[in-house]
Order: C-alpha cells, then structure tokens, then sequence
C-alpha cells in the first residue's frame, strides 16, 4: 500500500527550526539571474524551509533590498577590501569575490545547506567556497558547466552538480522544471536529515589508503578492524587522499591508516596520480592519530606506454594494464621521498607512528617481484631516518617484513590498539 503524506504531515517548519536554527543559502549573481533564484527561493520555502539569498554581482549596489546578503556585503569579506572585488576587470573580480565568498561562508554559524546557480563564471566564484565546507553539508551546484568535466569544480568535496540543460537565461518551460527538481533535492537533504533519527550509534570513522598493489594489506586490516571501526578506504590516485585529508580537515574521523603514500612519487617526479604540497598537512592540524607507511613508494604512475616523458625511456616499467603503466623509483629519487615525506610529518604534533616495511613497499616490490630493488628502499630508509624527529609522540618502527604479509598487519593493528588506549588514557 502507498501512503501518500500531505506537505504539512511530512514538513513542519516550527519542527525544523526547532531542532535547528539555519538556512538553505541560496548563491548566484542576481543581475544576471535574479529571477531563478528567487522562483527557487519561493519553491524551498513552499515546503517549509527557510532560505538565504546571497547576492554575488561583481558590481556594487545593483541589486534591490530584498537580497538578504548583497554584493557589497560579500566584497567586504576580501582580505584586501571591497575594491579588490569591484575592480572593473571581470576575470579578477570573479576571482576576487570567489575568495570573499569562501572568507564569508567560513563564518555563518547558521548555514543547513547550500544551492548555487551559474555558468562558467557563476560556477567558478561559487564552487570554491562550497569546497570550504565541511564534507557532509549538502551542496548542490546547477551549471551550464556541469555536462563537462567538473573535476575543478568539486575539488575533494561532496558538491552535486545538476546540468542546467539551457542556459541559465531566465524562466521557461525548461528551466523550470530544471530549477524545481534542484530546490526540491535540497529541501529534501535538509528534511531527512533532520527528521531521520539513527537506530544504532555509528562506529568511529577510520581512513585507510589502498591501491592495487597494496590492496591484501588494506583488505586484511578492514577485516580485522570493521567490528568496532567504520573503515573508510580511499583510492590513492590523487584525489583519493585529498579527499580523506578533506575528512580529516573536516574532524570526521576517530585515527588514519595511511598505508599507501604513493600519491607522493607522483607529485615529486611528474606522475599522473600526484597529491599536492598539503599531503599530510591536515594531519598536522588537526593532530589526528596515524600510522603511516611507505605503499607503492616504489612506483611512478604514468598513462599508457607512449605518453611517457622521453626523459624516462630508458627506465624499469611495468605494464599494470593498458592505461597505466608504472616507472619504478631509483635511488635518487627514494632519497629525495625520504626527506619530503620526514619534513612534512616533522610539523605533526598528534601521535603519529611512521612503519617501514623493509621487505618490499608493493606487491611488485618483493624478492624475485619486478620491482625489487633493495638499493631505492634503502635510500628511502636512510634520508627518512636521518631527517624524521622522534618525539614521545611521533614514532618510527622499522618492521623486518613484506607490507602485503601477515606479520605486517599484526603489527599495525597492534600500534592502532595501542593508539586508542592512548587516546582512552588522555582523554
């Protein structure tokens, strides 16, 4: 049988507020496009949620009184004044107010959600901001721009982009029906969070780094660990750790196994898979316990065979499959990872415990593998130990085994126990 609710039976503002104070922010550049957002002004709060219209021209006092939020406001927020924003150059004062609006956003204490509505312009003062936020914020972007690739604009967050299908160019028979579904998947995010009240305790929230190489390391330590922890794996291609460094930044989760820090090789010698210069920093500020070890240390990411640099031709190569192809790090560049990798985690003050496994980095990095060189693995060792500082909080154990075996994974699941009665004992 279907029950079918009426809106009031289902949505009861009194209800919502009560439970918390905020609003759905709505964000576009209203000289352009003043009338969609206010008919999806008038949509969201027809089911019963209140809303903020934000004004994000690129000229000052264009705008009637009633935007809750105009330009000028905005601009305000720009580290350098309201005139870095309203400076008469378009492409700087997109810019310009992308960065007011991300300073802005940063401080309202009473944002539930956010809907932005743009084209490539609007898209890109937005979205930035929307990356700001802490990952589970619903955030829906609608774009003409959101039928290509979108990478740039979602960055490591959570940000749902809907294709405008016309340009976003006043009201029709399109665009409505477009502009309805959008307000009605934000109401909707608010409503059932708010109103869904979970059965169960939700365990803590562990981050593990995996890839192919290194995956019977990672899926042995999930077993093992998804009785009492919510293991969350992430793919270390790049935007797999920023968006585990997101988590963290976002205090999302109890400790961090980063198994495989192989992102690393690509940024430093020009790999397709490449982390950027803050791997590791959100750990840093956020003093999040870790354990951290040397994963797929030994490789290189590149595409297929012809698009690797001539500079590396006459380099060790492995064919993972017919679009990635792995270049095998040397022992230059092993000792240049050694001291990066020691730098960053230097400015960690949380417990941090950084394990070698001095019998191979990879499936492929394993006697008789075709990656194995103990000479690169020992240059890593060498320039880490020298340069990484111990304290009574941040560690190094030197493990005799294989990161794939058994014994390696006894001995992580041993260090993360004795991290949590730690954390049981200060807390």
């Amino acid at each position: 049988m279907v029950i079918i609710h009426s809106r009031i039976d289902l949505i009861n503002e009194d209800y919502l507020l009560s439970k918390h104070q905020g609003f759905i922010y709505l964000a576009s550049t209203l000289d352009t496009k003043s009338a969609e957002i206010f008919y999806l002004s008038q949509l969201i709060q027809d089911a019963g949620l209140p809303v903020k219209i934000v004004d994000l021209t690129t000229k000052p006092s264009v705008i009637p009184p009633t935007v809750d939020v105009n330009a000028d406001t905005i601009a305000a927020y720009h580290p350098e004044g309201k005139d870095a924003v309203f400076c008469n150059d378009r492409g700087n004062a997109i810019a310009a107010m992308a960065l007011a609006f991300e300073h802005y956003l940063l401080q309202q204490d009473d944002l539930l959600a956010i809907l932005g509505l743009g084209g490539s312009g609007g898209t890109a003062l937005i979205t930035p901001a929307m990356q700001a936020l802490p990952v589970g914020i619903p955030k829906l972007m609608v774009s003409t721009m959101a039928s290509g690739d979108i990478s740039g604009y979602i960055g490591a967050s959570d940000i749902s982009m809907m294709y405008s299908v016309t340009d976003i160019s006043g009201l029709n028979i399109i665009s409505r029906k477009v502009l309805k579904n959008a307000a009605y998947m934000i109401a909707g995010s608010i409503y059932f969070n708010l109103h869904q009240e979970q059965l169960t305790k939700s365990k803590p929230a562990v981050a593990l780094t995996m890839f192919g190489v290194t995956t019977p390391c990672v899926q042995l330590l999930t077993q093992q660990l998804e009785s009492n922890f919510d293991c969350l794996v992430f793919h270390a291609t790049g935007s797999g750790g920023k968006a585990m460094e997101k988590l963290i930044d976002s205090h999302l989760l109890h400790s961090v196994l980063d198994i495989t820090t192989t992102e690393v090789c690509d940024y430093l010698f020009g790999g397709v898979l490449a982390c950027d210069d803050d791997r590791f920093g959100a750990i840093a500020r956020t003093q999040t316990p870790s354990i951290i070890s040397c994963g797929a240390l030994d490789m290189i990411n590149f595409g297929r065979p012809e698009t690797i640099p001539v500079a590396h031709q006459d380099r060790l190569f492995y064919n993972h499959n017919s679009q990635v192809t792995l270049m095998r790090t040397n022992k230059e560049e092993n000792h240049k990872m050694g001291i990066w990798i020691a730098e960053k985690l230097n400015r960690c003050t949380g417990d941090i415990t950084f394990i070698i496994p001095t019998a191979g980095f990879s499936a492929l990095d394993i006697e008789g593998g075709p990656f194995w060189l103990p000479e690169a693995n020992q240059a890593f060792i060498n320039s880490f130990t020298q340069h990484y500082k111990l304290t009574t909080k941040r560690k190094l154990v030197l493990s005799p085994y294989h990161i794939n075996s058994v014994e390696f994974n006894q001995q992580l699941l041993s260090l993360h126990d004795d991290q949590n009665k730690s954390a049981l004992l200060v807390s």
